[in-house]
């Protein structure tokens, strides 16, 4: 069984890739919605959030760990990984980068995330490790994941804000633009409408399952494409947010984290 957990509901962009990629898949889902946003957090309490998130997981019976959270992927990934040193463990970093480096041209590639995630230069160390010849220009976004929690998706104050981040990246010639959280592709339609088809968005969810099947043993390919979804707040918004997202009604319960 594949454990995904995330601050909110953006880590059903990563479910939504693996019963895309893997329908076979067997997934059990924590959002920590109780506790969202993680990305205006200080790097220790993320690291606490994420740590009694894997945990949950593991409790409920999780045999593999996707952090579906860039935030949490870039202050908590190594410290998970000492924790729970048998357990396989993929975040959406370092396949969000590879992808990027093998689709931009320019070399010119931007970057959004939360404050957490920009501020940790986790993305910038990587793309210019891989390649010196790399520009990054980042942008912080804090309130897109608020927004995407709210079910605000194709609101005109969103369009604006949208546009008031992007703007400098557009100024700055990128060819290439990461969305630096899980929370951002459904936010997918807006963002290329304000920087246009020539420029590629490149969707964490869908490198890091693609990375995850890659590495899995074959028996993951034998489960019997089930869902359990649990989540720290049960609210209206984040339930129509999953439903569209997902294409199916979705059977919510009250996830309860022990503090550690």
């Amino acid at each position: 069984m594949i454990g995904v957990f995330d601050s909110g509901v953006g880590g059903l962009t990563v479910v939504r890739e693996l019963f895309r990629q893997l329908p076979q898949a067997d997934v059990l889902y924590f959002g920590d919605t109780a506790r969202s946003p993680y990305g205006n957090k200080s790097p220790q309490t993320i690291v606490k959030y994420a740590l009694e998130d894997t945990a949950f997981l593991l409790s409920r019976g999780a045999e593999a760990i996707v952090i579906g959270c860039n935030t949490a992927s870039a202050e908590a990934t190594e410290i998970i990984r000492q924790t729970y040193p048998k357990v396989p463990l993929f975040e959406v970093i370092s396949p969000a980068v590879n992808a990027a480096l093998q689709v931009s041209n320019s070399k010119r590639i931007g970057v959004i995330g939360t404050r957490g995630t920009v501020g940790s230069g986790v993305y910038q160390r990587q793309l210019q490790a891989a390649d010196p010849r790399v520009a990054v220009f980042a942008a912080a976004c804090p309130l897109l994941v608020s927004l995407v929690e709210e079910d605000w998706i194709n609101q005109p104050e969103t369009k604006l804000i949208v546009g008031r981040y992007l703007q400098p990246l557009a100024d700055s010639h990128i060819d290439t633009l990461i969305l630096g959280c899980t929370h951002y592709p459904l936010l997918k339609g807006v963002i290329s409408a304000k920087l246009g088809k020539h420029i590629t968005l490149v969707d964490p969810a869908e490198a890091t399952v693609a990375a995850l099947i890659a590495q899995l043993p074959p028996a993951a390919h034998n489960g019997n494409g089930s869902g359990q979804f649990f989540a720290s707040d049960i609210t209206a918004p984040m339930q129509t947010v999953a439903r569209r997202w997902l294409g199916r009604e979705i059977n919510w319960q009250m996830g309860v984290v022990e503090a550690m």
